[in-house]
């Protein structure tokens, strides 16, 4: 017997235009596409400042959770992409305002670049739906 998989919908979605899924819903998980500074319009927040890039994400990955039914404490997995290693630390204290313990499980890599050129991190999850 397969899993059902269904797609999570977004009124606005500034994905669209790239062909990308904001996320799948799999039996009882959802795998968000990676969410980065991108606001509901298309346009990147926070250029050249990664604080504001990094509140962003977390509103996004909340608004496609939120239309999945779920929220940020059912985060069991996140895989986190940096432009620049220097910004790890903020990572790390981003961690523990954003997450309570027992906290996901994390993959923090660097990358030479993301989709767009002034997008500075981008974080995939996986969650309980």
């Amino acid at each position: 017997m397969s899993a059902t998989k269904q797609v999570i919908k977004l009124n606005s979605d500034p994905l669209a235009p790239y062909a990308i899924s904001p996320g799948w819903r799999v039996g009882d998980l959802l795998f968000l596409s990676g969410q980065a500074a991108i606001d509901e319009q298309g346009q990147v927040v926070g250029v050249g400042d990664f604080d504001s890039q990094l509140r962003q994400v977390l509103v996004n990955i909340d608004r496609v959770l939120h239309a999945a039914g779920s929220s940020r404490d059912q985060i069991v997995k996140v895989t986190i992409y940096l432009t620049d290693m220097e910004n790890f630390q903020k990572i790390v204290q981003a961690r523990k305002i954003y997450f309570k313990a027992p906290y996901p499980a994390d993959t923090t890599v660097e990358v030479k670049a993301l989709a767009l050129p002034d997008l500075m991190v981008e974080i995939d999850v996986i969650a309980a739906a």
